[in-house]
């Protein structure tokens, strides 16, 4: 799970709705719109300034492909080409210092048949790739020396390909031990790479565990190249990496000791511009359910700093200013995604972007780019529009879009995009998403719809690209309003908010939920006959604890659910680490045991009558299908109508264009069938 009553205030925004629709164009959008959609990425300026790199995203249908290129943008013309055109798999887009090479990773070119992504290097004006690495387990992430003469970069050791293995905290569908995953160095033009670092302490793997989110870079040089910090694992387990430090390692001699006196959940290991400061994240407080914080402290080591103590923000992405004494932080505020400068003392001032949100869809890459003037580049998304690549001269500037490869959607009828507040039953002041329904009149009823976010630790913007891109107005278009509800565990308020799921998973967040709905109601124009309710990952394990416990729903959605605790704990890839989101192990006394029995859905099966869409991967290790599983025959056994659909894949949601766009036909068209 990623990688989840007293009304007192309304905002006064929903409340100026308009008694009849004016639309410059009466299309509504269609899934066959967001075939069109195009995602932008990881964005980097150009050693003069005058232009943006970008990872650009586009689907193709006809091979089911993700296609990925890699483009250019002149700031001041917004005259965009396109730099490769046959690579696939392009993310991590580098400058070398001198800024007259680009570096990125790619599985290969398109055809070749590989896909182990590989360090490729090519000019700044283009030009045809060079392959640099040909580690045999693929790189997941690596970074120029600072004199561009050379990279680091992460690769896993390789397999033994035992006839047996002992299993430890892996998940189910492992057929293999897990191997360390190591740093290595290696020239800028090739050549045999060394080994920087051996043995079962190694590197987080490609997607290490955590209950906290975690940085873009395992790893980064020193200003001089002499060392690296990198975040260690004590093992090759995902699930250790509560266990993480962070260590110096001197490139030329492989010694190596630790930053900190911390005794673990340390991650990143960022060196600042100058090579004086080093900015690592560790949950607030060494609670590991807690808050990202950001601490600075010297490059000789020491633990330093929380900088954002004061902030009280969850961080999802930080950057270091040129400067090397504050940072870019990227964090979650109410219904909004913002950016904020932080001082090394503390000090924060909010950067204004407007109605833009800032990095609204994680990436999986730089979210933004900074120069030594001030200026800015970031993707973002408005609560009108998909993801477009915004620019700002200083940080005082608003944010100007560059591209628009997504404009056709603003010329369509959309629903409108606000937010409701209310206070809930502990007295938090919560919040969520509201998208009118696109066709909306003022004094006609609508159904409503829960569109409720994973995580839990994330929250739902204001944005047309949010937990899922264009879903929210995918239902208005189809005569839906579309309530997102913020609930406890998400993180968008404060600390205390956020560990308020803690050994509360389903009860407490259920209410909040139950209060934004009471909220939406009072404003009059919600059918309070047909609610559906839905989600995904953590939003599944919602949807299922809620038609287990109300009954207020026409029909439900549950992508991906958890609904059996025991079930995560023992054979997920996230396993033992739900110790962390109850008071321990199920097995260490009967009254965390059932507290395990308490908080799970499938306990409460027996009690659904509401007709519901089971959605799932077989392949999938963050949430094991054997648990929909359990839950479709709870339901078919209480003969509930109920429909369970497998997609056969691997992964906690299919990658691949084709079947997500099945997912949408099939969650849309189930609300279409209930609910109309």
């Amino acid at each position: 799970m990623q990688r989840s009553i007293t009304i007192a205030v309304i905002t006064s925004a929903l409340l100026a709705v308009q008694a009849s629709p004016s639309f410059a164009n009466d299309r509504l959008m269609t899934l066959a719109d967001l075939r069109r959609e195009v995602g932008i990425s990881e964005p980097r300026f150009t050693p003069d300034g005058r232009a943006i790199i970008f990872v650009k995203t586009s689907y193709d249908f006809d091979s089911n492909d993700v296609n990925t290129d890699l483009d250019q943008i002149d700031i001041a013309t917004r005259a965009i080409r396109t730099m490769t055109a046959t690579m696939t798999g392009l993310s991590a887009p580098r400058f070398s210092s001198d800024g007259t090479r680009i570096a990125f990773l790619a599985d290969g070119i398109s055809g070749a048949g590989s896909d182990a992504s590989q360090i490729f290097v090519m000019s700044e004006s283009g030009g045809t790739p060079k392959q640099v690495t040909h580690a045999s387990e693929g790189v997941d992430s690596y970074a120029w020396r600072p004199d561009g003469g050379a990279f680091a970069y992460v690769t896993a050791d390789k397999p033994k390909n035992p006839i047996a293995f002992v299993v430890g905290d892996n998940d189910y569908l492992a057929t293999s031990a897990p191997q360390p995953w190591h740093l290595w160095t290696t020239g800028a033009q090739g050549g045999t790479p060394h080994r920087l670092t051996s043995g079962s302490k190694g590197l987080p793997p490609g997607e290490v565990i955590l209950p906290q989110a975690v940085p873009e870079a395992w790893f980064s040089w020193s200003e001089d190249g002499k060392t690296i910090a990198y975040t260690q694992m004590p093992n090759a387990y995902k699930t250790d990496g509560v266990s993480t430090k962070i260590m110096l390692v001197d490139v030329a001699t492989g010694r190596q000791h630790p930053l900190t006196a911390h005794a673990g959940e340390e991650a990143g290991g960022e060196y600042s511009p100058d090579g004086s400061r080093i900015m690592y994240w560790y949950p607030r407080n060494g609670d590991a359910v807690a808050f990202n914080d950001l601490f600075v402290t010297s490059s000789s080591g020491g633990i330093g700093k929380d900088t954002t103590y004061v902030l009280d923000r969850n961080a999802i992405d930080a950057r270091w200013m040129p400067d090397s004494r504050s940072l870019i932080v990227l964090a979650h505020d109410g219904t909004w995604a913002r950016l904020w400068r932080v001082d090394e003392d503390g000090a924060t001032r909010m950067i204004d972007t407007g109605q833009v949100n800032p990095g609204a869809v994680p990436s999986g890459g730089a979210t933004v780019d900074v120069r030594d003037n001030g200026a800015m580049t970031f993707p973002g998304s408005e609560p009108a529009r998909p993801t477009e690549l915004y620019y700002m001269s200083s940080l005082d500037a608003m944010p100007r879009r560059l591209t628009d490869f997504n404009g056709s959607f603003t010329a369509m009828h959309l629903g409108r995009v606000t937010h409701v507040d209310w206070v809930g039953p502990d007295g938090y002041h919560e919040d969520g998403v509201l998208t009118y329904p696109a066709d909306y009149v003022a004094g006609k009823k609508y159904p409503l719809v829960l569109q409720i976010h994973g995580g839990p630790n994330w929250a739902s913007v204001e944005a047309f690209d949010t937990d899922y891109e264009g879903l929210s107005q995918l239902f208005a278009a189809h005569g839906y309003a579309v309530f997102e509800p913020n609930y406890r565990g998400s993180d968008e308020l404060d600390d205390a908010y956020q560990v308020a799921i803690f050994n509360d998973a389903g009860d407490g967040p259920g209410k909040d939920v139950l209060a934004g709905i009471e909220a939406v109601e009072k404003l009059g124009f919600v059918d309070t006959s047909r609610i559906g309710v839905s989600g995904w990952s953590y939003g599944g394990y919602m949807t299922t604890w809620l038609i287990g416990h109300y009954h207020i729903w026409k029909a439900a959605v549950a992508g991906a659910a958890p609904t059996d605790a025991f079930v995560d704990y023992a054979i997920s890839d996230y396993n033992v680490i739900g110790k962390y989101y109850f008071e321990g192990s199920p097995w260490t006394s009967k009254a965390i045991r059932d507290a395990y029995v308490e908080q799970s859905p499938i306990t409460y099966a027996d009690q659904v009558t509401t007709p519901t869409l089971i959605l799932h991967d077989t392949g999938d290790v963050r949430v094991p299908i054997v648990e929909d599983y359990e839950f479709f025959h709870a339901l078919r056994d209480h003969r509930v109508p109920v429909e369970f659909v497998a997609y056969p894949v691997d992964g906690h949601y299919p990658s691949d264009p084709i079947r997500g766009e099945d997912i949408y036909r099939r969650w849309v068209g189930w609300f279409d069938k209930y609910l109309k």
